[in-house]
Protein backbone atom coordinates (compact mmCIF):
# COMPACT_ATOMS: atom_id res chain seq x y z
CA UNK A 1 0.00 0.00 0.00
CA UNK A 2 1.55 3.38 -0.83
CA UNK A 3 0.44 6.40 1.32
CA UNK A 4 0.78 10.14 -0.17
CA UNK A 5 0.68 13.35 1.34
CA UNK A 6 -1.95 14.60 -1.39
CA UNK A 7 -3.24 13.07 -4.31
CA UNK A 8 -3.61 15.15 -7.44
CA UNK A 9 -5.81 13.91 -9.92
CA UNK A 10 -5.82 15.64 -13.27
CA UNK A 11 -2.42 17.10 -14.93
CA UNK A 12 -3.95 20.10 -16.53
CA UNK A 13 -3.15 23.48 -15.85
CA UNK A 14 -5.06 23.51 -12.36
CA UNK A 15 -3.53 20.10 -11.33
CA UNK A 16 -0.14 20.49 -11.97
CA UNK A 17 0.16 24.01 -10.82
CA UNK A 18 -1.47 23.03 -7.69
CA UNK A 19 1.11 19.93 -7.47
CA UNK A 20 4.01 22.37 -7.43
CA UNK A 21 3.06 24.71 -4.97
CA UNK A 22 2.56 21.58 -2.48
CA UNK A 23 5.02 20.03 -3.47
CA UNK A 24 7.66 23.09 -2.77
CA UNK A 25 5.94 22.87 0.73
CA UNK A 26 7.68 20.03 1.28
CA UNK A 27 4.62 17.73 0.91
CA UNK A 28 4.66 14.08 -0.81
CA UNK A 29 2.30 14.60 -3.70
CA UNK A 30 1.22 12.28 -6.47
CA UNK A 31 -0.29 13.52 -9.55
CA UNK A 32 -2.08 10.91 -11.80
CA UNK A 33 -4.18 11.37 -15.03
CA UNK A 34 -5.56 9.00 -17.20
CA UNK A 35 -4.17 10.59 -20.41
CA UNK A 36 -1.14 8.74 -21.39
CA UNK A 37 0.35 12.20 -23.01
CA UNK A 38 -0.52 15.88 -22.29
CA UNK A 39 -1.06 16.52 -25.77
CA UNK A 40 -4.02 14.68 -26.21
CA UNK A 41 -7.59 15.27 -24.95
CA UNK A 42 -6.76 19.30 -25.05
CA UNK A 43 -10.05 20.96 -24.27
CA UNK A 44 -8.74 24.84 -23.96
CA UNK A 45 -8.77 27.19 -26.34
CA UNK A 46 -5.45 28.16 -25.03
CA UNK A 47 -6.33 31.90 -24.91
CA UNK A 48 -4.76 33.84 -22.12
CA UNK A 49 -5.83 37.29 -21.17
CA UNK A 50 -3.48 40.10 -20.32
CA UNK A 51 -4.08 40.17 -16.54
CA UNK A 52 -2.80 36.15 -16.46
CA UNK A 53 0.66 37.13 -18.62
CA UNK A 54 1.49 39.80 -16.38
CA UNK A 55 1.25 37.94 -12.66
CA UNK A 56 2.30 34.35 -13.84
CA UNK A 57 5.69 33.27 -15.16
CA UNK A 58 4.41 31.02 -18.22
CA UNK A 59 6.61 30.01 -21.04
CA UNK A 60 6.91 32.82 -23.29
CA UNK A 61 8.47 30.52 -26.50
CA UNK A 62 4.78 28.87 -26.15
CA UNK A 63 2.95 31.83 -26.10
CA UNK A 64 1.37 33.39 -29.72
CA UNK A 65 1.75 37.04 -31.30
CA UNK A 66 -0.54 39.38 -28.79
CA UNK A 67 -4.08 40.88 -29.72
CA UNK A 68 -5.34 44.13 -29.17
CA UNK A 69 -8.09 44.27 -32.09
CA UNK A 70 -11.51 42.51 -30.83
CA UNK A 71 -14.20 42.43 -33.56
CA UNK A 72 -17.88 41.77 -32.94
CA UNK A 73 -20.40 40.52 -35.35
CA UNK A 74 -24.10 40.12 -35.72
CA UNK A 75 -25.60 37.20 -36.89
CA UNK A 76 -25.71 38.23 -40.23
CA UNK A 77 -21.73 39.22 -40.34
CA UNK A 78 -22.59 43.07 -41.73
CA UNK A 79 -21.92 45.92 -39.24
CA UNK A 80 -19.32 44.55 -37.44
CA UNK A 81 -18.30 46.60 -34.44
CA UNK A 82 -14.42 47.15 -33.42
CA UNK A 83 -12.67 47.55 -30.31
CA UNK A 84 -9.23 48.54 -30.33
CA UNK A 85 -7.40 48.45 -26.70
CA UNK A 86 -4.04 50.63 -26.27
CA UNK A 87 -2.34 47.20 -24.34
CA UNK A 88 -1.77 43.84 -25.50
CA UNK A 89 -4.70 41.69 -23.91
CA UNK A 90 -4.68 38.52 -25.32
CA UNK A 91 -1.90 35.72 -26.63
CA UNK A 92 -2.77 32.63 -27.63
CA UNK A 93 -0.95 29.25 -26.25
CA UNK A 94 0.37 26.31 -27.65
CA UNK A 95 -1.23 23.99 -24.41
CA UNK A 96 0.56 21.07 -24.81
CA UNK A 97 3.95 23.16 -24.49
CA UNK A 98 2.30 24.91 -21.77
CA UNK A 99 1.16 21.57 -19.98
CA UNK A 100 5.23 20.50 -20.59
CA UNK A 101 6.40 23.54 -19.32
CA UNK A 102 3.96 22.60 -16.27
CA UNK A 103 4.90 19.31 -16.28
CA UNK A 104 8.65 20.01 -15.74
CA UNK A 105 7.80 22.56 -13.28
CA UNK A 106 5.96 20.02 -10.98
CA UNK A 107 8.90 17.48 -11.44
CA UNK A 108 11.33 19.97 -10.17
CA UNK A 109 9.31 20.97 -7.05
CA UNK A 110 9.66 17.15 -6.20
CA UNK A 111 5.66 16.01 -7.31
CA UNK A 112 5.77 12.54 -9.10
CA UNK A 113 3.35 12.52 -12.11
CA UNK A 114 1.80 8.94 -13.65
CA UNK A 115 0.30 9.58 -16.89
CA UNK A 116 -2.05 6.58 -18.06
CA UNK A 117 -3.74 6.15 -14.33
CA UNK A 118 -7.13 6.50 -13.57
CA UNK A 119 -8.94 7.68 -10.57
CA UNK A 120 -9.44 5.92 -8.21
CA UNK A 121 -6.12 4.70 -7.91
CA UNK A 122 -5.85 1.01 -6.61
CA UNK A 123 -3.27 0.62 -4.03
CA UNK A 124 -2.53 4.46 -3.28
CA UNK A 125 -4.15 5.96 0.06
CA UNK A 126 -4.23 9.71 0.32
CA UNK A 127 -4.28 11.92 3.16
CA UNK A 128 -5.79 14.17 0.81
CA UNK A 129 -7.06 14.51 -2.78
CA UNK A 130 -7.02 17.36 -5.11
CA UNK A 131 -9.95 17.29 -7.79
CA UNK A 132 -8.41 18.71 -10.87
CA UNK A 133 -10.15 16.06 -12.89
CA UNK A 134 -12.64 18.65 -15.48
CA UNK A 135 -16.37 19.90 -15.80
CA UNK A 136 -17.39 16.17 -14.82
CA UNK A 137 -15.78 15.50 -11.85
CA UNK A 138 -15.52 12.17 -10.62
CA UNK A 139 -13.35 13.06 -7.22
CA UNK A 140 -16.06 15.65 -6.61
CA UNK A 141 -18.99 12.58 -6.71
CA UNK A 142 -17.03 10.32 -4.60
CA UNK A 143 -16.16 12.82 -2.01
CA UNK A 144 -19.34 14.00 -1.91
CA UNK A 145 -18.99 17.74 -3.08
CA UNK A 146 -21.00 20.06 -5.41
CA UNK A 147 -20.80 19.05 -9.38
CA UNK A 148 -21.19 21.40 -12.13
CA UNK A 149 -24.46 21.45 -13.55
CA UNK A 150 -24.49 24.45 -15.86
CA UNK A 151 -22.43 23.03 -18.42
CA UNK A 152 -21.84 24.58 -22.49
CA UNK A 153 -19.73 22.60 -25.12
CA UNK A 154 -17.42 23.57 -27.32
CA UNK A 155 -15.06 22.80 -30.17
CA UNK A 156 -12.14 24.32 -32.12
CA UNK A 157 -9.82 23.55 -35.00
CA UNK A 158 -6.24 25.16 -35.45
CA UNK A 159 -4.97 25.98 -38.67
CA UNK A 160 -2.07 27.51 -40.14
CA UNK A 161 -2.31 30.83 -42.06
CA UNK A 162 0.69 32.65 -44.11
CA UNK A 163 0.19 36.51 -41.74
CA UNK A 164 1.83 39.51 -42.77
CA UNK A 165 -2.03 41.06 -43.07
CA UNK A 166 -4.50 42.46 -41.12
CA UNK A 167 -2.94 43.04 -37.39
CA UNK A 168 -3.74 39.94 -34.81
CA UNK A 169 -7.59 39.93 -34.44
CA UNK A 170 -10.04 38.25 -32.19
CA UNK A 171 -13.08 38.04 -34.09
CA UNK A 172 -16.29 37.27 -32.22
CA UNK A 173 -19.78 36.26 -33.94
CA UNK A 174 -22.70 36.15 -31.73
CA UNK A 175 -25.50 33.98 -33.44
CA UNK A 176 -27.68 32.22 -31.40
CA UNK A 177 -28.50 29.67 -33.86
CA UNK A 178 -25.40 29.01 -34.74
CA UNK A 179 -23.83 28.84 -31.05
CA UNK A 180 -26.61 28.89 -28.42
CA UNK A 181 -26.16 30.55 -25.19
CA UNK A 182 -22.72 31.55 -26.52
CA UNK A 183 -20.52 32.78 -29.50
CA UNK A 184 -18.64 31.61 -32.41
CA UNK A 185 -14.61 32.77 -33.04
CA UNK A 186 -11.99 32.99 -35.46
CA UNK A 187 -8.38 34.18 -33.47
CA UNK A 188 -6.35 35.24 -36.50
CA UNK A 189 -2.82 36.08 -34.41
CA UNK A 190 -0.65 35.63 -37.85
CA UNK A 191 0.55 32.51 -36.93
CA UNK A 192 -2.61 30.37 -36.74
CA UNK A 193 -6.28 30.56 -37.49
CA UNK A 194 -8.48 29.29 -34.55
CA UNK A 195 -11.92 28.59 -35.63
CA UNK A 196 -14.56 27.68 -32.84
CA UNK A 197 -18.30 27.74 -31.14
CA UNK A 198 -19.69 26.75 -28.24
CA UNK A 199 -23.03 26.78 -27.30
CA UNK A 200 -26.08 24.94 -24.64
CA UNK A 201 -25.71 20.96 -26.11
CA UNK A 202 -29.47 21.28 -25.90
CA UNK A 203 -29.90 23.62 -28.56
CA UNK A 204 -27.25 22.92 -31.11
CA UNK A 205 -28.15 22.39 -34.61
CA UNK A 206 -25.74 19.51 -35.58
CA UNK A 207 -22.82 17.27 -34.54
CA UNK A 208 -19.92 20.27 -33.20
CA UNK A 209 -17.20 19.56 -35.86
CA UNK A 210 -19.69 20.17 -38.77
CA UNK A 211 -20.86 23.44 -37.56
CA UNK A 212 -17.57 24.52 -36.88
CA UNK A 213 -16.71 23.62 -40.01
CA UNK A 214 -19.63 25.37 -41.51
CA UNK A 215 -18.81 28.44 -39.60
CA UNK A 216 -15.16 28.51 -40.05
CA UNK A 217 -16.21 28.16 -44.57
CA UNK A 218 -19.15 31.27 -44.10
CA UNK A 219 -15.83 33.51 -42.38
CA UNK A 220 -14.06 32.64 -45.07
CA UNK A 221 -11.24 31.61 -42.08
CA UNK A 222 -10.37 28.14 -43.49
CA UNK A 223 -7.21 27.44 -45.50
CA UNK A 224 -8.15 25.93 -48.87
CA UNK A 225 -4.95 23.44 -48.68
CA UNK A 226 -4.56 22.65 -45.40
CA UNK A 227 -5.99 20.79 -43.01
CA UNK A 228 -6.11 21.48 -38.95
CA UNK A 229 -2.93 21.16 -37.20
CA UNK A 230 -4.96 20.62 -34.08
CA UNK A 231 -8.35 19.67 -32.95
CA UNK A 232 -9.64 20.33 -29.10
CA UNK A 233 -13.07 21.07 -27.62
CA UNK A 234 -14.95 19.48 -24.88
CA UNK A 235 -17.60 20.82 -21.66
CA UNK A 236 -17.36 24.09 -20.16
CA UNK A 237 -18.88 24.91 -16.45
CA UNK A 238 -20.59 27.97 -16.72
CA UNK A 239 -22.22 27.80 -13.58
CA UNK A 240 -19.71 30.05 -11.42
CA UNK A 241 -17.48 28.71 -8.84
CA UNK A 242 -19.81 25.95 -6.78
CA UNK A 243 -20.55 26.55 -3.26
CA UNK A 244 -19.20 23.47 -1.99
CA UNK A 245 -15.29 23.14 -2.86
CA UNK A 246 -13.87 21.42 0.08
CA UNK A 247 -14.18 18.60 2.57
CA UNK A 248 -12.22 16.98 5.18
CA UNK A 249 -10.79 14.92 2.61
CA UNK A 250 -10.31 17.13 -0.67
CA UNK A 251 -11.14 19.57 -2.34
CA UNK A 252 -11.52 21.00 -5.86
CA UNK A 253 -9.77 23.03 -8.35
CA UNK A 254 -10.37 24.48 -12.28
CA UNK A 255 -13.23 23.11 -14.29
CA UNK A 256 -14.13 21.01 -11.60
CA UNK A 257 -14.47 23.90 -9.03
CA UNK A 258 -16.21 25.92 -11.86
CA UNK A 259 -13.75 28.15 -12.12
CA UNK A 260 -14.84 29.46 -14.92
CA UNK A 261 -15.98 32.90 -16.37
CA UNK A 262 -19.80 32.56 -16.04
CA UNK A 263 -19.47 35.50 -18.71
CA UNK A 264 -16.62 34.88 -21.30
CA UNK A 265 -16.40 31.35 -20.20
CA UNK A 266 -12.91 32.00 -19.68
CA UNK A 267 -11.09 29.15 -17.08
CA UNK A 268 -7.11 29.97 -17.41
CA UNK A 269 -6.66 32.95 -15.30
CA UNK A 270 -9.18 31.16 -12.61
CA UNK A 271 -7.71 27.89 -12.47
CA UNK A 272 -4.08 29.43 -11.75
CA UNK A 273 -5.47 31.87 -9.02
CA UNK A 274 -8.11 29.04 -7.48
CA UNK A 275 -4.88 26.56 -7.61
CA UNK A 276 -2.77 29.02 -5.32
CA UNK A 277 -5.88 29.37 -2.53
CA UNK A 278 -6.48 25.71 -2.87
CA UNK A 279 -2.37 25.03 -2.18
CA UNK A 280 -2.43 27.08 0.36
CA UNK A 281 -5.50 26.08 2.25
CA UNK A 282 -4.29 22.51 1.87
CA UNK A 283 -0.66 23.06 2.82
CA UNK A 284 -2.20 24.50 6.34
CA UNK A 285 -4.95 21.72 6.50
CA UNK A 286 -1.91 18.86 6.74
CA UNK A 287 0.03 20.80 8.83
CA UNK A 288 -2.69 21.40 11.61
CA UNK A 289 -5.45 18.97 11.15
CA UNK A 290 -7.81 21.89 11.66
CA UNK A 291 -10.54 20.92 9.42
CA UNK A 292 -11.88 24.69 10.20
CA UNK A 293 -9.11 26.09 7.60
CA UNK A 294 -11.04 24.48 4.57
CA UNK A 295 -13.69 27.58 5.65
CA UNK A 296 -11.23 29.74 3.48
CA UNK A 297 -12.10 27.69 0.30
CA UNK A 298 -15.55 28.82 0.59
CA UNK A 299 -17.41 28.59 -3.20
CA UNK A 300 -19.99 31.13 -1.90
CA UNK A 301 -17.91 33.98 -0.48
CA UNK A 302 -16.08 33.61 -4.10
CA UNK A 303 -19.91 33.45 -6.24
CA UNK A 304 -20.69 36.80 -4.54
CA UNK A 305 -17.86 38.57 -6.65
CA UNK A 306 -19.78 37.13 -9.92
CA UNK A 307 -23.20 38.41 -9.34
CA UNK A 308 -23.32 40.91 -12.15
CA UNK A 309 -21.76 38.07 -14.72
CA UNK A 310 -23.86 35.43 -13.20
CA UNK A 311 -27.16 37.61 -14.20
CA UNK A 312 -25.70 38.68 -17.50
CA UNK A 313 -24.68 34.71 -18.52
CA UNK A 314 -28.73 33.94 -17.69
CA UNK A 315 -29.58 36.70 -20.07
CA UNK A 316 -26.96 35.15 -23.03
CA UNK A 317 -28.37 31.45 -22.67
CA UNK A 318 -32.09 33.23 -22.55
CA UNK A 319 -31.83 34.74 -26.38
CA UNK A 320 -32.97 32.92 -28.60
CA UNK A 321 -33.80 35.31 -31.63
CA UNK A 322 -30.84 36.43 -34.32
CA UNK A 323 -33.09 39.33 -34.90
CA UNK A 324 -32.62 40.49 -31.12
CA UNK A 325 -28.93 39.94 -31.31
CA UNK A 326 -29.08 42.32 -34.46
CA UNK A 327 -31.14 44.85 -32.58
CA UNK A 328 -28.47 45.12 -29.87
CA UNK A 329 -25.37 46.03 -32.04
CA UNK A 330 -26.62 49.52 -32.98
CA UNK A 331 -26.93 50.15 -29.41
CA UNK A 332 -22.87 49.00 -29.11
CA UNK A 333 -21.96 51.54 -31.62
CA UNK A 334 -22.91 54.12 -29.35
CA UNK A 335 -20.17 55.54 -26.90
CA UNK A 336 -21.59 53.57 -23.50
CA UNK A 337 -22.13 50.65 -25.72
CA UNK A 338 -18.66 50.39 -26.66
CA UNK A 339 -17.33 51.38 -23.15
CA UNK A 340 -19.24 48.46 -21.70
CA UNK A 341 -18.11 45.89 -24.11
CA UNK A 342 -14.52 47.08 -23.34
CA UNK A 343 -14.86 46.40 -20.07
CA UNK A 344 -16.17 43.24 -20.43
CA UNK A 345 -12.98 42.42 -22.98
CA UNK A 346 -10.72 44.53 -21.88
CA UNK A 347 -10.96 45.50 -18.12
CA UNK A 348 -9.03 44.81 -15.25
CA UNK A 349 -11.25 42.85 -13.38
CA UNK A 350 -10.76 39.06 -13.19
CA UNK A 351 -11.18 35.72 -11.14
CA UNK A 352 -10.87 37.18 -7.48
CA UNK A 353 -6.99 36.84 -6.53
CA UNK A 354 -6.81 34.93 -3.45
CA UNK A 355 -2.98 34.45 -3.40
CA UNK A 356 -3.21 34.11 0.84
CA UNK A 357 -0.62 32.04 2.73
CA UNK A 358 -1.37 31.33 6.48
CA UNK A 359 1.01 30.10 9.43
CA UNK A 360 -1.85 29.64 11.87
CA UNK A 361 -5.14 27.88 12.01
CA UNK A 362 -8.04 30.71 11.54
CA UNK A 363 -9.76 31.36 15.04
Amino acid sequence: MEIVDVLVVGAGLAGLHTARLLARQGHDVLVVDRRRTLDSGIRTTGIFVRRTLEDFALPAGQLGPPIRRVVLYPPSLRGPVELVSARDEFRVADMAGVYAHALAGARRAGARVRLGVSYPVPGVVARFTVGADGARSTVARRLGLDVNRHLIVGAEEVFPVAGGGAPPTFHCVVDPRLAPGYLAWVVDDGRHAHVGLAGRPDRLAGPLPELVRAFGRRFGALPAATGPVRRRGGPIPVGGVLRRLAGPDGLLVGDAAGAVSPLTAGGLDPCLRLSELAAAVTGDYLRTGDVSVLRHYDGAALRRRFRGRLLMRRALSGVRSPAAVAAAFPLLRTGPGRAAASRVLFGDGSFPDPRIRWTTAPA
